[in-house]
């Protein structure tokens, strides 16, 4: 195999930065510090991975992270830290089509180097054999629009609130509330699953009954992402379960359950996957560790995730508008020639987000999710639903919110409700 996988990173060190670049490829490959028997010159040449590139940046007083060891001789010279963004080459040899493995290559040992006091996977680049390795989304962006029967719009969605406590029955009753209010999506909240006080199997047959009965009188069912995350053996037979009663999409906390979990549900799922990220701060937040979108969405694409979070502007969480547009792009730009996925917007959204999301994004193709923005509506749920849903023609149409408000009532009232007027 001739083919590379290609990693880029935003490296802090003290250290020379082509000598910390260095330490960084040996360690992901060869994995030695000094000669061993065995290693070879062919060896190395054929499987140590290598520096492609290296992009010097500013460099900083003090470290970012606890840990770095400076060269000898300058600990009493207080040391600078260099930043620089570097590329590196892995032989697609030493890791094969292994989706773990990979991970492990782009983003195992390497975070415990002490020559770094910074460091973060900011892209992969992945060659084709991937693509005839994984066969990613089975339904993306397309056939979820089928299964929800919405097109030309946003997805209009909402989550099961009270987070936890709510009964299958209670459950269903909001259930019905929603369907009778034109939702197009529901989705269970990552917290949960299968508790004691609502069992999946039960909590599905209730809700499913009443999105069926008011399917069969309406014409369109609303996609109800169930949330089956488990141990594996549990997860399948969860999704079993939704499947019997003719339910429309699974989701799952990914992080949770991990590369291989996702891969194999993918390789027996029947439906959507609905991916939350949550626990998504953990590996991103510091901007000198971790992992960016870039990366972890291609990772997630491969193992198969229909759908996937990206927070949503003027959010309630920490992440700035700007790196959500860029998530939102990234879900959005062909991987290997394909794999679509659908955006996923939430986090605090309402109608008064819609402009700025379209104008920023020029895409009407992700999920639009709203928790107090649709339940909280002085309408009720089902004007909550129509005014987002007025929001989202307003931004569209180039009209501005107050305006397109001055003839729809529901639009009015969440402006004066959520954001003063105007947010």
């Amino acid at each position: 195999m001739s083919d590379y996988i290609r990693a880029t990173y935003l490296i802090e060190t003290p250290h020379p930065v082509g000598q910390a670049a260095e330490a960084l490829a040996g360690e992901q490959s060869s994995g030695t510090f000094v000669a061993v028997p065995g290693e070879t010159a062919e060896l190395r040449e054929r499987h140590r991975a290598r520096v492609e590139r290296i992009t010097e940046l500013e460099t900083a007083d003090t470290p970012s992270l606890p840990g770095s060891r400076p060269p000898r001789g300058t600990a009493e010279t207080s040391p600078r830290y260099h930043r620089a963004e570097i590329e590196v080459a892995f032989p697609l040899e030493n890791v094969g089509t292994n989706l773990p493995t990979l991970f492990a290559t782009v983003a195992g040992n390497l975070f415990e180097l002490s020559e770094f006091s910074g460091l973060k996977l900011l892209d992969i680049d992945l060659p084709p054999a991937f693509a005839d390795a994984y066969p990613g989304p089975q339904f993306g962006i397309a056939g979820t629009r089928r299964l929800a029967g919405v097109y030309e719009r946003p997805i209009i969605g909402t989550i099961v609130k009270p987070s936890v406590g709510l009964t299958p029955e209670q459950t269903a009753a909001l259930a019905r509330d929603l369907a009778e209010a034109d939702i197009d999506f529901i989705k269970d909240d990552e917290l949960m699953a299968d508790p004691p006080h609502s069992p999946l199997k039960e909590r599905v047959s209730q809700v499913m009954r009443v999105l069926n009965e008011v399917a069969d009188r309406k014409g369109k069912k609303v996609m109800y992402a169930v949330n089956i995350t488990d141990e594996m053996d549990a997860m399948l037979r969860h999704h079993d379960t939704v499947v019997e009663a003719g339910g429309t999409c699974v989701m799952v906390s990914i992080n949770s359950v991990g590369l291989v979990g996702v891969s194999h549900l993918r390789n027996r799922c029947s439906l959507p996957i609905h991916g939350h990220r949550n626990g998504w701060g953990m590996l991103t937040r510091h901007p000198q560790l971790g992992i960016a979108f870039s990366a972890y969405q291609k990772l997630w694409r491969l193992a198969g995730v229909d759908h996937l979070h990206v927070n949503g502007l003027q959010n309630k969480f920490w992440e700035p508008d700007d790196s959500v547009v860029r998530s939102i792009q990234a879900c959005l730009t062909p991987l290997l020639g394909g794999y679509p996925i659908m955006p996923v917007v939430s986090s605090g959204q309402w109608g008064g987000q819609a402009p700025d999301t379209y104008r920023r994004t020029q895409t009407v193709d992700l999920m639009y999710v709203a928790g107090g923005g649709i339940m909280a509506h002085p309408g009720g749920p089902a004007a909550g639903v129509t005014a987002l849903r007025q929001a989202w023609e307003a931004a569209v149409s180039g009209v501005a919110l107050e305006q397109f408000a001055q003839e729809h009532t529901e639009l009015r009232q969440t402006l004066e409700k959520f954001g003063g007027g105007r947010r």
